[in-house]
């Protein structure tokens, strides 16, 4: 049995983890929170640990900073529900890593065709990066772009996409996620 996929997007700081979570707790579902970041710095161990702090014991976290699929395959079940946050750290982590850019397209389509295979619940947070400036080097392009083409096939795969700007979701794609 496949469960239902959610893809929630917004801009930094727009309350799309926040809203994640709360779809996740309010499930009534076994609570997995799968992490892409990386502490690579002091600032960033602050923003986990602020993360960390928002969600109680009841959840269970699971750590995939390349793997991601991976993670998924194992994490979940029927009982359960996953936030993966987020999809951006995933790819910068991938694109920053060993991997060429072959290697993160085919990761970002076996991602998006495993998205509405897991059973449970799944919801994906990522950032929407298009709308802001063109960005002044290579690699910030490049990535721009890639994260735009893993939104759109992510948005694709998916059951429900939402979009929550200043903490506000607007229904994109499919039935409001409870």
């Amino acid at each position: 049995m496949t469960g239902r996929s959610v893809l929630v997007l917004g801009g930094a700081r727009s309350g799309k983890s926040r809203y994640a979570e709360r779809i996740a707790a309010g499930s009534g579902l076994r609570k997995v929170y799968v992490a892409t970041a990386q502490a690579h710095d002091g600032e960033m161990e602050e923003r986990i640990a602020e993360h960390r702090k928002r969600r109680d014991e009841s959840w269970m976290t699971l750590e995939a900073p390349v793997d991601l699929s991976g993670a998924l395959r194992h994490g979940g079940g029927d009982d359960t529900v996953m936030v993966v946050d987020c999809l951006t750290l995933w790819l910068t982590n991938r694109m920053l890593g060993e991997g060429e850019d072959g290697d993160q397209e085919d990761a970002c389509a076996e991602l998006a065709e495993l998205a509405d295979q897991l059973p449970g619940m799944t919801i994906f947070v990522s950032n929407e990066v298009g709308s802001g400036i063109v960005p002044d080097n290579r690699l910030g392009r490049r990535f721009r772009d890639a994260q735009g083409r893993l939104n759109q096939m992510m948005a694709a795969a998916c059951d429900s996409v939402v979009l929550v700007v200043a903490g506000l979701p607007m229904t994109l794609k499919g039935d409001e996620p409870r």
